[in-house]
């Protein structure tokens, strides 16, 4: 087992020295270097800040062990061991905190997000609750001051959406968003229920990172069979007079993507290969999970499009992420876009799983 001191004097160090580099006059002339060391250095910087809590706390900790042993009076012995209790807990807390900090970061957590949404069984109730959620999403997208687009939208006649693409834009989105993909299922009376009813909907959220062109390699010419029509709208209804909306089909492996929202087929098309290249990153991924046996046993953040992480039953007013066993009442509240508690939760319960995994590991290796 790696000796945790050893390995925060390491990144202390780290730290340290990528602070002498940002300092050095050649960076002063170089903005790709200062953005690079400012990027890792606020990486590193509440690791670094918590060690040297914890060092505080240690010095203070060994003061008060001294005059618990060295002190006369029965008083002061007393106040010493009220301190020493005091600081051997806030040491504990911050061992706990930097566990967690020096956990393997997950590499797709800063970028920016594609994110899916499609009504699955329930027909038209099931395509009312993806507008619902997609709703949800932009609005806790606006309260983390990220920029959502809306790629493409097909939507019924009644406020129904059968199928959404979203891009997120904004440092960390995937990290908070990443926890939302899976079926969701909804319980409640639809309004066009006469007898009242309740009906179950399912609807389906796939969550991906955004990937650069250079990171998946498509050879257009090869690989895309690329198609451009006159786009429409709900029912087949005309939207503009030109040939803009593109459709590309990936051949190797049958993926298809169509966006039609821009009146630009150039904007249409950079758009929908964008979408096809973050489905082929998010296969990759996925088959890295599957050859993972750690990773398989995990339920959270897994992102398995066939995992049900969520009922919202509406009569009961109550949410169940079923992945952690969380109840939340106020739906109102939830359908509103404030949903940090839960996501909050969410990551806590994977940090605690991947803890565990790691101590595990440590384990079998000792």
């Amino acid at each position: 087992m790696i000796d945790l001191d050893a390995r925060l004097a390491g990144v202390a160090q780290q730290y340290d020295d990528l602070q002498a580099d940002l300092a050095d006059p050649r960076t002063a002339s170089d903005p790709d270097s200062i953005r690079r060391l400012g990027k890792e250095l606020a990486r590193l910087e509440p690791v670094v800040a918590a060690y040297r809590r914890l060092g505080a706390t240690r010095s203070e900790l060994a003061g008060a062990r001294e005059m618990r042993e060295a002190e006369v009076d029965e008083e002061f012995r007393a106040m010493a061991r009220e301190e020493i209790d005091r600081l051997s807990a806030e040491e504990q807390r911050l061992l706990e905190e930097l566990k967690v900090l020096l956990l393997p970061r997950d590499a797709n957590d800063e970028r920016d997000v594609i994110m899916e949404i499609r009504a699955g069984a329930g027909g038209e109730e099931a395509a009312l609750f993806a507008g619902e959620l997609l709703r949800l999403y932009l609005r806790y997208a606006g309260r983390h001051r990220y920029r959502p687009e809306v790629l493409s939208l097909n939507q019924t006649g009644i406020d129904g959406v059968k199928e959404a693409i979203v891009q997120i834009h904004g440092d960390g989105a995937y990290s908070r968003f990443k926890f939302e993909g899976g079926v969701h299922r909804v319980q409640r009376v639809p309004a066009t229920e006469s007898s009242g009813r309740i009906h179950t909907s399912t609807v389906t959220v796939v969550v991906m990172p955004e990937v650069d062109e250079v990171e998946i390699e498509i050879d257009e010419e090869r690989d895309l069979r690329i198609e451009v029509k006159r786009s429409s709208g709900p029912g087949g209804q005309s939207v503009n007079t030109t040939d803009s909306a593109v459709r590309i089909t990936h051949l190797p492996t049958g993926l298809v993507v169509e966006i039609q929202d821009e009146k630009s087929q150039h904007k249409n098309r950079a758009k929908a290969l964008s979408v096809l290249r973050s489905r082929l990153y998010d296969r990759q991924l996925a088959q890295q999970r599957e050859a993972d046996s750690a990773a398989r046993r995990s339920m959270v953040g897994s992102g398995d499009r066939s995992d049900k992480i969520r009922t919202y039953n509406f009569p009961q007013d109550r949410l169940t992420d079923h992945r952690i066993g969380r109840t939340i009442h106020n739906l109102s509240q939830v359908m509103a876009g404030e949903i940090d508690d839960l996501i909050d939760a969410l990551i806590m319960a994977d940090h605690a799983e991947r803890l565990s995994s790691l101590a595990e590991t440590d384990g079998a290796s000792s």
